[in-house]
């Protein structure tokens, strides 16, 4: 299982978590790399965006992930948890990093 979202992979693929340390419809917060990471499992697709708010850069891992949206405690803002898409705003993002499940289902992700 796979899943690079739309960021460019750079081959430098760092172990994360273990897949069951992630079960299906939930997030964490995690460093890889000196990274902040938030790790979301949607149904067994696990998806890696920066762990924090583009609005003021507030730990997404702290706020809430209803299976579809993650929301940022801090103000609200909305995000699509398959996408990182802005929900609420619409003008925004959250950066994405390439993330994969290897076949031993270590959940290992791509930062530079």
């Amino acid at each position: 299982m796979t899943n690079a979202g739309s960021a460019q992979a750079t081959g430098t693929w760092r172990k994360a978590i273990e897949l069951d340390e992630l079960w299906e419809g939930e997030m964490t917060g995690v460093e890889v790399a000196g990274t902040k990471v938030l790790l979301v499992n949607l149904d067994g697709d696990v998806r890696a965006y920066e762990n924090r708010c583009p609005h003021q850069e507030w730990a997404l891992d702290e706020g809430d992930f209803d299976g579809e949206k993650i929301t940022c405690s801090r103000h609200l803002w909305e995000f699509d948890a398959a996408s990182g898409a802005g929900v609420n705003p619409t003008d925004c993002r959250l950066k994405a990093f390439p993330c994969r499940v290897t076949s031993d289902d270590t959940v290992e992700v791509d930062v530079p």
